[in-house]
């Protein structure tokens, strides 16, 4: 039998049960190598036998103890097995808890777990932004737990046909809260935002409802003209609006480019897979044209690893806006920089013989056919080093100029 001194004084490794009329059965003092003391049940449910902590010594007096015991061994009494009421009675505390987390603690938790993942500061902001307008005014304040399909529509549902895109991404960001919030068991059950099998029954297919906006491009006729405009003009956000032009490069990739990324020995650009819209790494073949325009730009500070177009800033590359700007300087407001990338699609099946999957490499389209992938493996270097040099000798051309009309009447021919 266990004594309040026996517990005390106790210091060798091993169980002592807590035999005698006062004892509870299965009920004893365990003592770890360490000297460490806690409390036991040991009982047998179905055949198995089973170990229940009912805590350590001295936190739980042996009197103490004994009486958790007793209520447990109560429990064993009534058909109830002790381990699994625990069990249930911590997940039902953690509901509880879950029940005090809102909607906007959660989704501040999940951006600030996924943020260094995003590409750039940009697509955090737009989460920013969409979650402000919205959500947070509707259900930010509401336990993440009690977010059902009445509430995710009521954020989706008004903007849905008139902000399509808009509200496909909003739906999209609440659906990846709630997941994260299930996983980390603050919610329960289905998705409410889910769209395959949900939504989709509720709401029009976005396909059905947005026409799909394309960004304005330059008919590719008329870029001679305006490459020679361009040259004319003095400013680093001009050169990389040409370098853009020449490279087909999206406006991200060529405003964060750094000189480790160039090799002018051997013409090519490698820009990582963080600045990709596919997450991969691109190796972009550069013209002769376009080595030279970076032969002309100033290096900052001694080091390989600044930008090749340096902002207002010291140590900062051009904002993102920057190239549109000098659009609009140029009274271009109907074009945008993203808009060249299909002239040059445009100008390479109309004017050119180079395989349409040479074109599709320059441009870091993500591959879809299985058989294209595997021919385009080898890269292509040098089909895309020769339409690399056609495109710019074509942006290089003489403007062509509209042709007056000239009327030559056909007489009859006299014998």
């Amino acid at each position: 039998m266990l004594t309040a001194k026996k517990v005390e004084r106790v210091k060798e490794r091993g169980r002592y049960y807590d035999t005698g009329n006062s004892g509870v059965r299965g009920f004893c003092l365990q003592v770890s190598r360490n000297g460490a003391k806690s409390w036991l049940l040991r009982y047998q449910l179905d055949g198995k036998k089973r170990w229940m902590g009912l805590g350590s010594f001295p936190t739980f007096s042996l009197s103490e103890a004994r009486e958790r015991a007793r209520r447990e061994r109560q429990k064993l009494a009534d058909g109830v097995d002790p381990l699994d009421a625990k069990k249930a009675e911590r997940a039902a505390r953690a509901l509880t808890a879950a029940k005090s987390i809102t909607f906007k603690e959660a989704a501040e938790a999940y951006m600030t777990a996924k943020r260094d993942g995003w590409k750039n500061a940009k697509h955090a902001k737009q989460w920013d932004a969409t979650l402000e307008a919205y959500v947070y005014p509707k259900i930010g304040n509401l336990p993440v737990a009690e977010i059902d399909t009445g509430l995710v529509l009521k954020c989706v549902e008004a903007i849905w046909k008139d902000r399509t895109e808009t509200a496909s991404r909003v739906r999209g960001r609440i659906e990846a809260i709630l997941d994260w919030a299930t996983v980390r068991k603050y919610r329960q059950g289905d998705n409410p935002a889910r769209w395959r099998g949900h939504l989709q029954h509720v709401l029009l297919d976005k396909s059905k409802v947005a026409k799909v906006e394309h960004h304005a491009a330059l008919p590719y006729r008329e870029l001679p003209s305006f490459m020679a405009a361009l040259r004319e003009r003095e400013g680093v956000a001009v050169r990389a609006l040409e370098f853009a032009i020449l490279t087909a490069a999206r406006t991200g990739e060529v405003i964060g480019a750094r000189w480790n990324e160039i090799d002018l020995a051997e013409r090519l650009w490698t820009v990582p897979g963080g600045r990709m819209k596919a997450g991969k790494q691109h190796t972009v073949t550069l013209s002769a044209a376009a080595v030279g325009l970076l032969e002309t730009l100033y290096h900052e500070g001694d080091g390989d690893d600044g930008f090749v177009f340096i902002g207002s800033r010291s140590g900062a590359g051009l904002s993102n806006m920057s190239l549109t700007a000098v659009l609009k300087r140029m009274g271009r407001r109907d074009i945008t920089t993203h808009g060249f990338r299909s002239s040059f699609r445009d100008w390479h099946a109309e004017q050119t013989s180079f395989p349409g999957e040479v074109a599709e490499m320059a441009l870091a389209h993500t591959i879809s056919d299985k058989v294209e992938a595997a021919y385009r493996r080898g890269d292509l270097r040098k089909k895309r080093f020769q339409l690399a040099e056609a495109w710019a000798r074509y942006c290089h051309s003489p403007p062509v100029e509209k042709a007056t009309a000239k009327v030559v009447p056909i007489r009859k021919a006299v014998p």
